[in-house]
């Protein structure tokens, strides 16, 4: 298992800081909240992304995604979605991240045309992200909780260059057993974020293993090969406990679930 964070979790750090956090506490990958307040975003020049690109070879650490705010299932024109999109994928590229992740953010429609138009956006930018190396994930979020509605949409793209990101704070609140969200997404797979909340009505992060959270069961559903990123939302919740001092225990957390059963 492959372990990353994402910088949710320490917003607004300098990205010389993040890479040293993710060498010193064991973890291989970071997930790069791509926004205009963070370090990193699209709005970068190229002399900035290569910056960030030698920070992150001088660590030895990868760039497992960058994490955006598309919302693929938005209503409205086409256009702006397929322009903000192509954007993550080009900042991906550059960095040499080798995944996007988008939201669905379908609202209050119908489901059916939630997927359309959806699936219609992310087809239209496949063959483009394919070009660049990048995979888009859409993450089970928002109006598209459960694997099965996640899967619906990405199985209908049919592109490799189209998967899946499975949050499991949000299967296990569309009430979706982690074997079955595992069934459904597993051929569109790219990665597994994890965290851990103290119940459905209060999702303020907790350290792994304080809360909730089915991890064992959803880790046992994955290869030895699989990256597993832990997406600690701090910048949500001001008032969490600073996931630095959480991060070793998070690992050997992580890496006690995940190991080979006897």
């Amino acid at each position: 298992m492959k372990l990353a964070f994402s910088t949710l979790g320490v917003p607004g750090l300098p990205i010389s800081e993040v890479v040293r956090l993710a060498a010193e506490h064991g973890y291989q990958g970071v997930e790069l909240r791509a926004h205009p307040e963070e370090p990193v975003h699209p709005g970068l020049s190229m002399l900035e992304r290569a910056d960030v690109v030698e920070e992150f070879k001088r660590g030895g650490i990868e760039i497992l995604t960058v994490a955006g705010y598309v919302r693929a299932a938005s209503e409205g024109d086409d256009q702006p979605v397929l322009d903000e999109l192509a954007a993550l994928v080009e900042l991906a590229r550059d960095l040499g991240a080798r995944n996007v992740r988008v939201f669905p953010g379908g609202g209050d429609q119908d489901p059916a045309t939630a997927d359309a138009a959806a699936a219609r956006r992310l087809a239209a930018v496949a063959p483009y992200a394919a070009d660049m190396g990048v995979r888009i994930l859409l993450e089970t979020h928002d109006s598209h909780r459960a694997g099965a509605a996640v899967a619906r949409v990405v199985g209908t793209v049919g592109h490799g260059s189209v998967g899946a990101l499975w949050d499991v704070m949000h299967t296990w609140l569309a009430g979706e057993d982690p074997a079955a969200s595992h069934a459904v997404l597993a051929p569109h797979l790219g990665y597994v974020q994890v965290k851990d909340i103290a119940s459905a009505e209060d999702t303020e992060p907790l350290a792994l293993g304080a809360g909730v959270l089915p991890l064992r069961a959803c880790l046992d559903t994955l290869d030895a090969d699989s990256w597993v990123c832990w997406e600690y939302e701090k910048r949500w919740h001001p008032e969490a406990a600073e996931l630095p001092g959480l991060l070793s225990a998070g690992r050997e957390h992580l890496l006690r679930l995940g190991a080979p059963k006897q």
